[in-house]
């Protein structure tokens, strides 16, 4: 239904704001440092229907930093589908959004979810508008014709608004810093024949449609213009499906690697981007047509950056599960797509981690779940463990009632049995395997104290937490040599460690220093070269470790 909205209510140039509320999706990432594609469209509509827009964060409005009743139009973001633990950069609750849509004194339209129906969590009475659709779309006909309603975009729009929401990016917090920005490949999954599996919406968007990639190239090279050097092809169901022949015959199409090797040249080319990196995978696919896998796997090895994570959704490893629930692949599948990504994957790259390689995503509470379901889970991941194999992650969520009722987790023990197992008997010693003492992981942005701690992250699809044990300052770049882990993160130090500059706390935090040595170093630098700093370890253990973390810049003081 078309509500046209009285001219006098908009002024003649009218100013919009985007107000980003962050969005975490199955598919799609928009919580900092990443930049999601909704933003970016909201800005990119507005601007071509001739608004002059804003954007701000919903940090930025907590920080008082976003008046809201200075614009005659404010879009709101906020898609949240799977909530997860943040660093920084916390999504838009439901009771700061309603305090958002009463502090607008213009119009206010907001995107909230995208689940069926366009549920709004119960706030659509607090905003003018919730879009059920495309809101960049909606934004645009308010904007341009003074008419509030509900439409799809078509492909045109969406890859010009893309290119002229790209501009959005030079008023992000993280611009300049760790700002990556999340670039859709593709709308729908290749599984809507059916219905795909029944918890997720994306099947639901009907037939398939695929960006050219001569369009996701000049939304690369809008992005590099506005100064974003760090780039994710996500917001997909399956990067090996991007451009098969066989979307819309077939739920297990043939892959085409010409196709998705043009793409990833050409956006390599495009932005020579700092970090460049892919998400989610159907495994069944990989192993269903292993050859074309395999030669996307290289060409992604080859072209992207370090670190890369494809994301499994086996959801289950129970057949009873799988069957009841119409999900996308079996374990024996998964396991097939495991072996080919780590054939050409596990090889460990220019950033300490290996090239690429899968993650792993399992629901819980879905149809026909059972106590053995969570032993066949654990089991499959003790197969994969045992045979030396490599996970980038693993993700344990709850299903949500979003496409359909389900029963729920019912043995809430067992659930969280079989978590707790996964943490200790897998996920500890896969990263022993992932990353050992004295891997140097580079580029890490510190962007947290905690107590006496510092934490910080890597740039890329799902950054391992990285702990320093001293104070140090955030919003800096600095490379760090793992010394120990946790089940979800490492810890470790600056590498190298300037032992003429370094803090005692720093120093002590150094694998076979210790507080005394660390006491000893302080009262005896400067040192002219690091041979000069070793004479105070005599133990061989510890002179080895001081040896490979410490450097002594000559004249250091």
């Amino acid at each position: 239904m078309e509500h046209i909205i009285r001219a006098k209510r908009f002024p003649a140039s009218m100013k919009a704001l985007v107000l980003d509320g962050y969005t975490d999706e199955p598919a799609c990432l928009g919580v900092p440092p990443y930049v999601g594609p909704l933003v970016r469209l909201a800005y990119g509509a507005m601007t071509r229907a001739g608004a002059e827009v804003s954007y701000a964060t919903v940090d930025q409005w907590r920080a008082g930093q976003a008046d809201l009743g200075m614009y005659g139009l404010v879009a709101v973001v906020r898609n949240v589908a799977v909530p997860g633990k943040y660093l920084r950069g916390m999504p838009a609750s439901d009771r700061e959004l309603v305090a958002i849509a009463r502090a607008v004194r213009g119009r206010s339209v907001a995107a909230l979810g995208t689940a069926v129906g366009g549920r709004t969590d119960g706030l659509s009475c607090e905003f003018d508008h919730v879009a059920a659709v495309d809101l960049d779309a909606t934004l645009h006909d308010l904007v341009k014709d003074r008419v509030l309603a509900d439409r799809s975009r078509t492909m045109e729009e969406w890859n010009d608004w893309l290119v002229a929401g790209a501009k959005l990016c030079r008023e992000h917090t993280d611009h300049g810093g760790p700002l990556i920005a999340e670039v859709q490949m593709y709308r729908g999954c290749v599984r809507y024949i059916s219905g795909g599996c029944r918890f997720c919406v994306e099947p639901l968007s009907g037939d398939v449609l695929y960006r050219s990639p001569e369009d996701i190239i000049r939304e690369a090279e809008a992005l590099a213009a506005a100064g974003v050097r760090n780039i994710r092809l996500g917001a997909q169901s399956c990067v090996y499906c991007y451009m098969s022949k066989e979307t819309g015959s077939s739920e297990r199409p043939t892959p085409d690697p010409d196709a998705v090797r043009r793409v990833l040249l050409g956006v390599r080319e495009a932005m020579r981007p700092e970090v460049f990196h892919l998400d989610n995978a159907n495994p069944a696919v990989i192993a269903a047509h292993p050859d074309e896998s395999l030669e996307i796997t290289k060409t992604i090895a080859e072209v992207c950056t370090s670190g890369n994570v494809l994301a499994f959704g086996l959801e289950s490893a129970d057949p009873a599960v799988a069957k009841a629930n119409n999900l996308n692949t079996t374990a024996e599948e998964t396991v097939d797509a495991i072996r080919l990504v780590n054939r050409v994957g596990a090889a460990r790259g220019s950033t300490g981690l290996p090239l690429v390689l899968p993650g792993l995503n399992f629901v819980c509470g879905l149809e026909g779940e059972s106590k053995e379901t969570y032993r066949l889970n654990l089991e499959f991941l003790r197969n994969v463990l045992a045979e030396g194999l490599m996970l980038r992650r693993i993700n344990i969520r709850q299903v949500l009632p979003v496409r359909a009722d389900f029963p729920g987790v019912a043995d809430r023990r067992g659930f969280e049995a079989f978590k707790r197992a996964v943490r200790e008997e897998i996920d500890l010693p896969m990263l022993d395997r992932l990353l050992p003492d004295r891997t140097v992981m580079t580029r890490v942005f510190t962007e947290l104290v905690e107590g006496g701690k510092t934490h910080g992250r890597q740039v890329g699809s799902y950054p391992m937490l990285v702990t320093l044990p001293y104070k140090t300052q955030v919003g800096r770049w600095v490379d760090v040599a793992v010394t120990g882990r946790g089940f979800r993160s490492v810890t470790g130090v600056e590498h190298p460690m300037d032992v003429n500059t370094a803090t005692l706390s720093m120093l002590e935090a150094v694998p076979g220093i210790g507080k005394r040595r660390a006491m000893a170093l302080v009262r005896n630098r400067p040192f002219e070269g690091k041979e000069e700093a070793l004479r105070l370890f005599d133990e061989p253990v510890a002179r080895v470790s001081a040896e490979f973390h410490l450097t002594a810049l000559r004249g250091n003081k």
